[in-house]
């Protein structure tokens, strides 16, 4: 049920101010884990190091299937996906948005169609499909980075403050495709949020930055 992941004794420091101090946590397959903290305490950058976007200082990060410890590349990489708070998007169609990673993974164009369709549908924006992909609103932009991570069906997905400066109604239809993919799929989901509400609605377990660390919340 999807990929662990483990990050082991990681250190990092920015302009000699420590961001991850002996930061250690196992994220067991399948599970939707919830991470919260003040700014600057870490939280994107440990997501940046899971995505295997950053190395640590020093510490290691790695990814596991059924106990066997997997080679960091592009198969690998492939097998997750990090949504940041500022979606960046082409200057294209939304469906053109959205089929980008099955093409450049070299599934064919019928698959492809059926795929994209599919998860248009699953975040609301199925009518938008031919619109330009920058006409969309922010909340609409934002729907339109969960189709292009949930149309490649990433074992991993990593959403950093998926729902910050949205409106509610794209909030709450956000979240339920939030929900609705732990429902019916076996990805590991990790989150940051700054609304306790939210991650009490969607965590399977709420873990909290500290001192460069992970903690329990």
């Amino acid at each position: 049920m999807g990929l662990e992941l483990e990050i082991v004794h990681a250190f990092k420091t920015y302009n000699g101010i420590p961001i991850l101090q002996d930061c250690s946590f196992t994220f067991a397959g399948g599970r939707t884990y919830v991470l919260q903290g003040p700014n600057g305490s870490g939280k994107s950058t440990l997501f940046r190091m899971l995505a295997l976007l950053e190395k640590p200082d020093r510490g290691t990060i790695a990814y596991q299937d059924n106990g066997l410890i997997l080679e960091n590349n592009l198969a690998l990489r492939r097998r997750f996906t990090l949504v940041l708070p500022q979606t960046g998007i082409f200057n294209a169609t939304v469906y053109q948005n959205v089929a980008y990673g099955l093409k450049i993974r070299g599934i064919n164009r019928g698959e492809i169609e059926t795929k994209v369709n599919e998860v248009l549908s699953a975040v609301g924006l199925a009518h938008k499909k031919r619109q330009r992909a920058l006409e969309l609103s922010s909340g609409e932009t934002k729907r339109l980075g969960i189709a292009r991570a949930m149309v490649i069906n990433p074992e991993v997905l990593m959403l950093d403050e998926l729902t910050a400066n949205i409106d509610p109604a794209n909030t709450a239809i956000i979240e339920d495709i939030i929900f609705q993919m732990k429902q019916n799929r076996q990805a590991t989901i990790l989150m940051i949020t700054h609304d306790p509400a939210q991650a009490a609605r969607l965590g399977d377990e709420l873990l909290f930055m500290r001192d460069g660390k992970i903690v329990p919340a």
